[in-house]
Parts: C-alpha cells; sequence; structure tokens
C-alpha cells in the first residue's frame, strides 16, 4: 500500500478499497486532507470524541473485572456495564453519564425500529457477565470437564471457562467490537440518516457550529465515529498508525493491527485511516459524494477485519485441538465465537445490510455449543462455518488463517 506523502489529493489519486476498485475521488476534485488527522476553525481544533474514549476506558475496566476473581461480582460488573452506582476508579468515568449498556446494538440503521432485537443482544452481553461471575468465579480452582466450569491449562498459564469450554470475558469482549464500537461506527455515526439529519447538510455548508463548539454536528458525527476505532487513550490521536502494535486497545484498533500484519491484507490499516481523513476533510469542503465514497470503504474494510480474525480464530483452533492443546484452543475458539458474534452488526456496502445476517450468526453459534460445546466441536464445523464467512466476502480461508 502506497503511503500518501503530500497534503493534497489531486485529482487523478484514488483511494481503493482493499477488496474493491470501485471507489474514486471525482476527477475534477481537489480535496486538502492533511498528513494527520487534524482538522481546524480559526485556529481551533475541531475535533472531538471524548464520549467514545470514556466508552473505550470503561470496556478496558470492566474487562479487567472478569479477571478479578477475589472481589469481582456480577453486581459490580453489571454496574460498570450500565455506569451505575459509581463503579469505576476514575471519577470522569463515574461523573459522565455515558454506558457502555446504551450504545451496545442502539444504532440507527439496525436498531431504531427493533428494540426488542437490542435488548436481547444487551441480554446477551449481562449473561456473560452471569456466567462469569456465578459459575467461573466460584470454579477457580477446580479443573474444568465436559459439563463442568472450572480452570484448564493454555500452555504455561491456565484458562477459566464455562462448562462447554467457552471462556466469557472473550466472547463479551470480542463481542463488544461488532455490538458497540463495530454498529456505532458503521451503521450510526456514518450513516446518512445520521450525518444529515435535519439541518445538518445547511449548516454544515454555512459552517454554523454547534453552540460554544467549534465544530458543525456533522463534522462531530463524523469524528464520533473515528473516536470508536481510534479513540482509546493510548492511541496517538493525529496519526494512529504510528503506534499500530503499540497500544493498549482491547477492542477493533488491536485487530486492525493484527490484520494488517497478515501480507494478504497488508495496507487496510493506513487505508481505513486515509479513508476517515479524506471523508473528514470532504465534510470541511462540503463534497458529499466523497464523503459517502469513504462511508463505503471504511464499512468494507470494517466488516473484513471481523470476518477475517472469526475465521483465522476458529482455524487457529482447529488446529490446537488436533494437536491436544484444549486449553489454547479453547482461548482461540472463544475469541472466534466472540467475532462471529460481531459478524451481524458488519454492513455490507453493495446491500445496506450485515454480511452475515444475526439468523446465520445465531446458527453459528448454535453449531458451536452442541452438545458440550468447545469439548465436542469437530473439524469438519469449524471448517464449513469457515468456508461459508469467507464466502460472504472476497478472500478465501486460507488468506485469513495466516
Amino acid at each position: 500500500m502506497k503511503k500518501i506523502l503530500t497534503t493534497l489529493v489531486l485529482s487523478g489519486l484514488a483511494f481503493t478499497s482493499c477488496t474493491s476498485d470501485d471507489d474514486t475521488i471525482p476527477e475534477d476534485e481537489q480535496i486538502e486532507v492533511p498528513a494527520q488527522y487534524s482538522f481546524e476553525r480559526d485556529g481551533e481544533s475541531t475535533v472531538s470524541y471524548t464520549g467514545q474514549t470514556q466508552r473505550l476506558s470503561m470496556v478496558k475496566e470492566l474487562f479487567a473485572e472478569f479477571h478479578n476473581f477475589e472481589n469481582a461480582t456480577q453486581s459490580s460488573m453489571s454496574n460498570m456495564f450500565s455506569n451505575e452506582n459509581d463503579p469505576f476508579t476514575s471519577p470522569e468515568l463515574n461523573e459522565t453519564s455515558k454506558s457502555i449498556k446504551s450504545k451496545v446494538a442502539a444504532s440507527r440503521l439496525y436498531f431504531s425500529t427493533n428494540t426488542v432485537a437490542s435488548n436481547e443482544i444487551k441480554n446477551d452481553f449481562e449473561e456473560f457477565i452471569s456466567i462469569q461471575a456465578n459459575e467461573v468465579f466460584p470454579n477457580e480452582n477446580e479443573l474444568a470437564a465436559p459439563g463442568k466450569a472450572g480452570q484448564i491449562a493454555a500452555g504455561s498459564s491456565e484458562r477459566y471457562i464455562d462448562e462447554k469450554g467457552l471462556e466469557p470475558d472473550q466472547a463479551f469482549a470480542k463481542g463488544l467490537i461488532g455490538a458497540l464500537v463495530t454498529d456505532q461506527m458503521l451503521n450510526n455515526y456514518l450513516s446518512v440518516e445520521v450525518l444529515d439529519e435535519g439541518d445538518n447538510l445547511v449548516n454544515n455548508d454555512e459552517e454554523n457550529v454547534e453552540e460554544g463548539k467549534s465544530y458543525t454536528t456533522m463534522e462531530h458525527k463524523w469524528d464520533e465515529a473515528y473516536g470508536y476505532l481510534y479513540g482509546d487513550s493510548s492511541i496517538p490521536s493525529e496519526n494512529p498508525n504510528t503506534d499500530l502494535n503499540e497500544s493498549d486497545d482491547i477492542l477493533l484498533f488491536k485487530y486492525m493491527g493484527s490484520v494488517n500484519n497478515d501480507s494478504d491484507f497488508e495496507g487496510i490499516a493506513e487505508e481505513t485511516f486515509e479513508a476517515f481523513k479524506t471523508g473528514r476533510a470532504a465534510i470541511v469542503a462540503g463534497d458529499y459524494d466523497l464523503r459517502d465514497q469513504q462511508v463505503a470503504i471504511i464499512r468494507e474494510n470494517v466488516s473484513t477485519i471481523i470476518a477475517v480474525r472469526a475465521i483465522y480464530y476458529l482455524q487457529a483452533g482447529k488446529n490446537q485441538l488436533a494437536e491436544g492443546q484444549d486449553g489454547v484452543a479453547f482461548h482461540s475458539l472463544s475469541e472466534g465465537y466472540g467475532f462471529i458474534y460481531s459478524l451481524m452488526f458488519t454492513h455490507n456496502p453493495a446491500t445496506g445490510s450485515p454480511y452475515i445476517s444475526a439468523e446465520k450468526v445465531e446458527d453459528y453459534l448454535e453449531q458451536l455449543m452442541a452438545g458440550d460445546g468447545f469439548w465436542d466441536v469437530t473439524p469438519e464445523t469449524l471448517d464449513t462455518i469457515s468456508e461459508e464467512i469467507a464466502a460472504s466476502f472476497d478472500f478465501t480461508v486460507e488468506q485469513a488463517s495466516e
């Protein structure tokens, strides 16, 4: 992937998706795109995504609570999920009205008219918390077995699993990559329904900023999408790709780096970053066709990242089971479970729907959990699910497995 060395996107320069060559910058356009994600008005930054940074911090602290065997309870973790009763160590997080739960399965496109599904998904995450607290914690020092939660050796360490071999913490975190990060980014803030809502187009064209702020509403909505991917406090705010594999992020940014390290997908991180910058610059310039082209690139790339990692972990788990490394395999399969869960929140720009439907995701998860779950799962099941996921995208199981 060729790096962009200038600060201008000229008429002949196109940003092309890793799996599509249809999205280009119009030949008659000349849009100023900064080298970093930095935009100003009257000498003041117009970029703001504080709420996203706060939610990512909440997720990180809640994930740590999953491993607090001595003191964590279902109540303490559920309070973190909902941000109730001052559950966090940070006063800033306790004082904000924001929470993880309120933004889970809450996008305009997928859930504004489907509150039943939204509530069911929220309850899934509450259930992961409940299983960890009420099944895994009490059996911390017991050896796990089919039908029995407990610990299992995984190389030089131990993993803690439920009765079917699933690590609830991994299902929770990887599931949030879809239900929180991807859904809010692809299906909410980057949707035309949110970006162009009400008077947003007129106000953006006339540079009417929000009261007391330096940004227009449209600019801010775009930044909020950006924040769900790049908003972790350990990620450099203006040029995140300088620290692609070194941040403390535990959600999408981390795994974008993992996929980018695969030679079959090399460049997907930079292309996504360039699309975010170009789309934001297009908003400043009032070029909404160009903006929407970048949305399509981001939707395709983020969806691809999730699918690649789902297959990667299924195949890793299959190979580890064949080698008799059950604990290591169950860890991989638990991560795969979470990424499969996240597939229902992907967004295919060609159809406006998920690449893999919620019904299909449910079917895959039921196959993985059939009988005694990971204790029983067969290589054939793992291969079939992997092949079906890959068939919905433009890559192979072999490419995703490397």
